[in-house]
């Protein structure tokens, strides 16, 4: 019994000394991991490309094309295939989840480095902390951008605008002096002030305005919806600093 031939395609990507598309190496890996031959071609100029597009009327590149029809780009052979094309638009909560996730391994890291219980208090103390820091990390990437997006809903912001620019570091700050227990005197009502405005801030605009926004809390450029992961960051900051100002005493 002779085995059927094998599905075969035309790939048109753009193979340059300076650049390869991206997507068109990931169109290659799909066709042959569905099973296709793959007729690769490149184009290896801007002209070349310039008049492949002209040719077919398409505005990008990768073109794939299956039994002599026009499938489309890399998203458009996802779609054929049957497989999930992410919507850039989409609302999620994977940012700020990851950040969540490697603070805590790191917070056990830590403890472990440190010889001591992988549970307990100081676990979450570690973890809170590292949090703060990681978030101001994502903010610090483009403060301009973080602060601008926090205008939307942080109520001393709306009234002082460069408080925006200056969260992140307060931020950063206060998880750094959290995260070694020095200078407890500073950290604790950075802590409580900046997360108790946010606490407020983010219930008057979710909870009694109903409004639907995007949080600043993992930068100016994310999808993460304001809401109940938002209001939780501010909430760990403001249970953070109470915790430790009652350990003092």
């Amino acid at each position: 019994m002779t085995s059927p031939a094998p599905k075969s395609a035309s790939l048109h990507r753009m193979v340059m000394p300076g650049h390869t598309c991206p997507y068109g190496l990931k169109a290659r890996w799909l066709l042959k991991r569905h099973g296709y031959r793959v007729d690769d071609h490149w184009l290896t100029t801007r002209a070349e490309t310039d008049a492949f597009k002209a040719q077919h009327d398409v505005k990008t590149t990768p073109q794939i094309f299956i039994d002599g029809r026009r499938i489309g780009g890399h998203d458009d052979l996802r779609r054929y295939l049957g497989l999930k094309v992410k919507d850039a638009k989409a609302i999620s909560y994977v940012p700020v989840l990851a950040v969540f996730a490697v603070a805590a391994l790191l917070a056990l890291a830590v403890n472990w480095l440190t010889f001591l219980p992988l549970l307990s208090f100081m676990t979450l103390e570690r973890f809170v902390a590292i949090a703060m820091m990681l978030l101001a990390m994502l903010k610090l990437q483009d403060v301009d951008r973080f602060a601008t997006m926090f205008l939307n809903y942080d109520l001393l912001a709306r009234r002082l605008p460069p408080y925006g620019l200056t969260y992140p570091f307060l931020e950063l700050g206060a998880g750094v002096l959290m995260l070694t227990r020095a200078l407890d005197w500073l950290s604790i009502p950075i802590a409580l002030f900046i997360g108790g405005i946010g606490t407020v801030s983010v219930f008057k605009a979710v909870y009694l305005e109903k409004r639907e926004l995007k949080c600043a809390c993992v930068g100016g450029n994310s999808n993460v919806p304001l809401g109940f992961v938002s209001l939780t960051e501010n909430l760990m900051m403001v249970a953070m600093a109470l915790w430790m100002l009652a350990s003092i005493y």
